[in-house]
Order: structure tokens, then C-alpha cells, then sequence
């Protein structure tokens, strides 16, 4: 059993990654972390909470960094609403956070099991960054990091650059430069994901509430990706990372040098990849090329389908 960590920002993509955690038995959630992202912590905190309501866990929920390290905070509530998760109706959460700040969760679950704990970032990376500086310890006693950012190619917010990187360029560097292995899903991977009105039934013919919820907050993620990309269906980026630990002969992966632009300019918050390895510098990351789309939906709708 892999223990993880989930530090997220929900978000549509992160709600459907903390479910298919949740029902995975092969996993260990020890915790969520939240942060800023998509939408103020307040939310992204209170959407973890009701995500949990919602699957009947009793995982702990504890609320992190409320702005990046450096630069203005950025959101995106024109793609995930206001709410952060608009569209389906969210259960009021009856257990609220945890006391304690993520940051130090995530130290003291990493040194409790040193070489055992593998975080599963998919929001902004300011809770990591911030624990690898507080605590240097924690650093060679991460097991792994699989993370969801960043790009190969053209970034979603910027022509260079994704949104979970955009929003904290320099803990992303701090992250990437901190030489635990790490599994890098970007755009280039999970765009290869969408939620086509075929998917999304799949879920919906499940007959369950969790089918039901789940084929709602597609639907609503559709709307933007359909009005702004002209696609019939919102890539699922996050849930890639947790199907990785999973099922990590769904993706195709290659080993680059990844290292993350912290200057001002039309490449600032890009994962620039030495694909053809020009610069000399190791590989630090494995970034994912390719999905099993077929074979990723079948996951999602047999774990989704073990939720009542």
C-alpha cells in the first residue's frame, strides 16, 4: 500500500482525483492538504471538506498556504466558477479541518515514515516548496512526487505557461530543484483526456449518487473548455497522477531536465524540458508523454462505480 499525500485546490479535475484516492484501497491516503489556486483557500478548504462529506471518508483535511511565495496570487474561478466547484450540489461538510497547518502535516507525516510518503500535488506547489524550506530533512525522505503542472509545450494561462505553475513559479523551482524523484503530468499528457458527453455517460449509466455527482461536474467543466478550445469535454488532468500510482502502465513517460522560468516575460512560469538534452544537465523529472485514454476511463468508472 502506497501511503500519499493529496495537496490540491478543488477544483473540478482535483474532486474527481480525491475520489478515485478515496476508493482506491491500494493507496494510503494519510492526509489532504489544500491551498490557494482555482479559488481563495476558503474555498479550495471548504470544497476539499465537502468532497470528503460526499465519499464518507475519514481522511484528514488540513488547510495551507493562502498565497504564493512571491508574485500576486491568480485564480480561475471563469473555469471552475466562483465557488471553485460549481455545478453540482455540494453536502455541507459535518467535520470541519484539522488544527495545524498543512505545511507542518506534510513534515511530520514525511519524517514519520521517512522514504515512504509520495505527494501528490495538483494545485500550486507553495505548500511543498514551503515544507522543503522550513524542514530540509523531509527532502531525501520523500519517496516520490507526482505531481500535476506544467507543460511540455504551450502552456493554458499564458502561451508559455500552466496554471499550477503560473500560480507560484518559485516554489515550483524550489520543487523541481530539490532532487526527489518526481513525475511530472502536463498539459501535453492530460489534454489528452476529455470528458466527451460519451465518458461522462458512462459515469452517469453507473446509477449510483457518486455516478450521478460525478457526470454533473463534468458536465459543468465542459462549458469553459468548450466555449474558450471549442472541445466536447474538459480534459481530467488531475486524476492522471492518482491512475499513475495506480496504473502507471497506462502512461508513457520519458526522462527530461525540467527546470521552471522564474523571470519576468512571455516565459515566465514555463517547465522549460531539455527534450533533446542540449543543456548537459541530468534528468531530475519523468514527464508523461502519452495517456491510455481508453484504459484511464475504464479506472475512473470502476473505482468512481465502488462508491454507493
Amino acid at each position: 500500500m502506497t501511503k500519499i499525500i493529496l495537496d490540491c485546490d478543488p477544483g473540478h479535475d482535483d474532486a474527481v482525483a480525491m475520489l478515485l484516492a478515496l476508493a482506491s484501497p491500494e493507496l494510503q491516503v494519510l492526509g489532504i492538504t489544500t491551498v490557494y489556486g482555482n479559488v481563495g483557500l476558503e474555498n479550495t478548504t471548504h470544497n476539499a471538506l465537502a468532497v470528503r462529506e460526499l465519499a464518507r471518508s475519514e481522511v484528514p483535511v488540513y488547510a495551507g498556504a493562502d498565497r504564493p511565495l512571491v508574485r500576486e496570487r491568480i485564480s480561475a474561478e471563469a473555469v471552475h466558477g466562483a465557488s471553485g466547484l460549481d455545478g453540482p450540489l455540494l453536502p455541507s461538510p459535518s467535520r470541519g479541518v484539522e488544527e495545524g497547518h498543512a505545511v507542518q502535516f506534510i513534515i511530520d507525516s514525511v519524517l514519520a515514515s521517512p522514504g515512504e510518503v509520495t505527494l501528490v500535488p495538483t494545485a500550486a506547489l507553495t505548500n511543498l516548496a514551503l515544507a522543503m524550506r522550513l524542514e530540509p530533512r523531509i527532502v531525501p525522505a520523500i519517496k516520490e512526487i507526482v505531481v500535476m503542472g506544467g507543460s511540455l509545450d504551450s502552456g493554458n494561462w499564458t502561451p508559455s505557461a500552466e496554471f499550477n505553475i503560473l500560480c507560484d513559479p518559485h516554489a515550483a523551482k524550489v520543487v523541481f530543484g530539490a532532487g526527489v524523484p518526481l513525475v511530472m503530468f502536463g498539459l501535453n499528457a492530460t489534454h489528452q483526456t476529455p470528458a466527451t458527453p460519451e465518458r461522462v455517460e458512462r459515469f452517469r449509466q453507473l446509477g449510483t449518487r457518486m455516478g450521478e455527482f460525478t457526470a454533473q461536474l463534468l458536465e459543468f467543466f465542459r462549458e469553459h473548455h468548450e466555449e474558450r478550445y471549442g472541445w466536447n469535454g474538459a480534459p481530467i488532468h488531475d486524476a492522471c497522477t492518482v491512475a499513475y500510482l495506480l496504473r502507471p502502465d497506462l502512461f508513457r513517460t520519458a526522462s527530461y531536465f525540467v527546470d521552471v522560468e522564474v523571470n519576468e516575460g512571455l516565459a515566465y512560469g514555463r517547465t522549460v524540458c531539455d527534450v533533446w538534452r542540449v543543456t548537459g544537465r541530468a534528468p531530475n523529472a519523468e514527464v508523461a508523454l502519452d495517456v491510455n485514454v481508453e484504459g484511464f476511463y475504464d479506472l475512473l468508472v470502476e473505482r468512481i462505480g465502488r462508491y454507493p
